[in-house]
């Protein structure tokens, strides 16, 4: 399993693979766990025809503006 972390402005995304022979349930269960703990939710997720799985996770950046 590879994961990898990007940011942008507005959004920070995470992609992981996950290797062929992974089961739905596992997947579900991994991005379940992820957005329970970091607030991460579903952007895209792709099934390949040799049966790996790439999932594309993104939450929203907020930037704290100090005021005094």
């Amino acid at each position: 399993m590879a994961i990898r972390t990007a940011t942008t402005p507005h959004w920070e995304y995470r992609e992981i693979a996950l290797p062929r022979g992974t089961s739905r349930e596992a997947a579900r269960q991994l991005m379940t766990g992820a957005a329970d703990t970091g607030h991460w939710e579903l952007q895209q997720s792709r099934v390949f025809p040799d049966g790996r799985r790439k999932v594309r996770l993104r939450r929203r950046v907020y930037r704290v503006v100090r005021t005094a």
